[in-house]
Parts: C-alpha cells; structure tokens; sequence
C-alpha cells in the first residue's frame, strides 16, 4: 500500500458543493433551441399567402357593348278579347279548354236557347203568313188591272160609262194599296224573323279571330253576361289572345326618353328563360306619361315569335344602340376585368384551386361587354379566379381569400 500525501487534502470551509457539469444535460438543451431556430427561420423565410378576393367567369353577350338602357316589363297580347254572348243567358256548352287553337268564327261556347229559338219559330212563321198575303194581294191587284184595261178599252169605244171606268179604278187603287200594304208586312214580319234570328246567334259565342284560349271562366251551367250586373254572373267564358300578336310594355323612365325611338332594336330577356335572348324592335312610344311614376310606356315587339312565350310573364329589355347580327348572337365566357393580369404582352388569370393555390391559366381577352370582359380560354362558366395585387400573383401561389369590398 502506497503512502497517501495527506498534504493535498483539503476542507471546503464555505460549505458550498462544486458539482461537475453535467454534458447530457447541455445536449438536449442546445438541440432545442437549435430547433426552435429554424422553426422560426422557416416562418419567416415561408412564402405568406396572397389576401385575394374571388370572383366568377360569367357568361356575357355581345349586345351588351351595345345597351343604352335597361327597362323592365311583362308580356302581353296586343290582339286579345273576352269573349262573351250579347245577352244574358245560362251555359249550356263549352268545346275548348285553356291552351286550345281557335280559328276566327269557331264557336267556342252557347247559352240555353230554347225561348229564343221558339221566337224564331215563331218570326219564321209570321213571315210565311206574310208571304201568302202578299201572293193573294197580288192576283187581286192583278185581276183589278186586268179589269181597269178592258174597262178602259169599251170606255173608248163609248161602251162603258164614266160611272164603271171610276169603279175599275177605286178597285184597282184598293188592291195596290193592299198589296203594298202586305209588301209593309213582309218586310216587318221578315225583320222580326232576322231579329230572332240574331238573337239566336247571340246564344253562341264565337272566336273573332285566330288565336289560343289563355283563360276559361265559365262552366257549364254558369250564368254569363256581357255586363256582369247580375250576381254570381261571369263577365266573358273565355278569353282568346292572339299569339302572334305579342309584345312587351316596358316602363322607362321619363328622364331617359330621348334615348329611346320607334323602331329601335332591343334585346329582351324573359324571367322564365335567363339563358335565351330574344330579338326585338321598339313597335310604339305610347305618347302620354304617368305623373304618378314620371314613367312612359313602351311597346316591344317580338321579331322572332316563340311558342314559349306566354302572356303575362315578366320581362327585361335592353334598348341598343345598334341591331346585333346572327353570327353575333351566341355568349361568350366573361370575366371581372381586375381579374385579368398583362405581362410580356399576354393575358392571365389566376383560377382558385381547392388546395389554397391559384393556377395560371393563358388566356385571349377580347371586347369590353358592358361591366366585364370577353375571353377564350381553358376554363368553363363558374369557375372561381382571383383577384389580387397585380404582380404578387403567380403559378401555384398561395392565397387566403379576403372580405370582398
């Protein structure tokens, strides 16, 4: 055993532990706040996302570069009529229904006639009896003649008296004057005949021109009459428009009435077909102005007549400044114009994809349709672009969709 050197032995007299360092310890330290580091190195080196506002590819017509005005109004028939009986009487047949072709002097309805037609009956019979009277007149008138000529011959040969040749003339006046009387009758009896005759007419009601009923109000067994005084009376049976006849009233205002004149093109849109644009013409300025709206009435004109188009259906008309040809007429895809991007002398857009990036897509801008703008390229009605600073946008950017403006 060695010799120890009990010289090198120390007492610690301030009572305090010296530990030695613990180099695990420091590791594990050094290593999270290397991490944290680059944590934060790559949020602040990470490209942020671009605040966008969406926006749509729309569909657009070529009219629209063309519009002066918009109006509003509904579609009605210039050629329409209740159709209804001159009296008053009770149905006793209907042949049409709502949505039925009629031509001019079809008959759509009749009223009970038996009182009428047993008038006529009876006018027809007056008139016969007129008719024999005036043939029994006649050969008496006839026969008087005859006599007031041979009395005229023997007077001339002084074989005959003054007192006979006055006789042969009071009976020849007598039966001209009963003649012409049964003449008088025949033509009153004939007139009371055509009387009861119309008044059986009057039991149907007929369609005065070529059209379609769009209403049907009355049953049968339903009391009709052309004034509608009596109670639970229907003013008119049915009701026929002609189709071919149709147009729009648009109210415009009067402020804007120098902008518009006969004869003018317009588009018109119909509330039940968005999609479908239909040509027209400004027919007539109705020439009176509302004071209660400072409105004035409109007539458009369909120039291209639709069987789907209905009486009474709401429509919107665009007055233009110049007619749109055929080859025109077709939409086109549109875009908000902020939505487009120049650079190097083409034409961008940024369409949003479902991954929080935007893709860029070439496309051709053409002309400036009313608030937006004509393209050609991949990309269909609906899709979602975006909107954002110009030039912080590019292929597979980035972007967080801002509160719209």
């Amino acid at each position: 055993m060695k010799d120890l050197d009990l010289g090198k032995l120390k007492v610690n007299r301030d009572g305090t532990i010296r530990s030695v360092p613990n180099r695990k310890r420091l590791s594990t330290r050094n290593l999270w706040l290397i991490g944290a580091a680059l944590v934060i190195g790559v949020w602040l080196l990470w490209p942020k996302a671009v605040a966008v506002q969406a926006t749509q590819v729309v569909t657009a017509w070529p009219s629209q570069q063309y519009v002066v005005l918009n109006a509003t109004g509904y579609v009605t028939a210039r050629r329409k009529a209740a159709v209804a009986p001159k009296g008053t009487g009770r149905v006793e047949w209907i042949g049409v229904n709502e949505g039925d072709f009629v031509k001019a002097g079809t008959v759509v309805a009749r009223l009970e006639a038996l009182d009428v037609e047993a008038s006529f009956q009876a006018a027809k019979a007056n008139s016969a009896v007129a008719a024999a009277a005036i043939t029994g007149s006649k050969s008496e008138l006839d026969d008087a003649q005859r006599n007031l000529d041979r009395v005229n011959i023997l007077f001339g040969k002084k074989l005959m008296s003054t007192v006979n040749l006055q006789e042969a003339q009071s009976r020849h006046n007598r039966a001209n004057a009963s003649y012409m009387s049964a003449k008088a009758s025949l033509e009153a009896a004939r007139a009371n005949e055509l009387y009861a005759q119309r008044a059986v007419d009057y039991t149907q009601m007929i369609a005065p021109f070529d059209g379609v009923v769009i209403s049907r109000n009355a049953s049968v067994g339903d009391i009709v009459s052309s004034l509608s005084s009596a109670a639970d009376a229907k003013g008119a049976a049915v009701v026929i428009a002609d189709m071919g006849s149709l147009e729009v009233d648009a109210d415009v205002s009067e402020s804007s009435l120098g902008s518009i004149q006969q004869g003018q093109p317009c588009e018109i849109v119909l509330d039940a077909f968005p999609d479908q644009r239909f040509r027209g013409e400004v027919s007539v300025v109705v020439p009176t102005v509302n004071r209660a709206s400072a409105t004035v009435t409109t007539k458009v004109k369909f120039l291209d007549p639709d069987p789907k188009v209905l009486p009474d259906m709401g429509a919107r008309v665009a007055f233009l400044s110049q007619a749109v040809d055929s080859a025109r007429e077709k939409p086109v895809m549109a875009v908000n114009p902020e939505a487009l991007v120049e650079r190097d002398g083409k034409s961008f857009v940024y369409k949003l994809g479902a991954d929080g990036r935007v893709l860029e897509v070439p496309v051709q801008a053409g002309a400036v349709l009313g608030g937006v703008r004509a393209i050609v390229g991949d990309l269909k009605v609906g899709d979602s672009l975006a909107i954002g600073p110009a030039g912080k946008l590019k292929d597979q950017s980035r972007v967080a969709l801002a509160a719209s403006k």
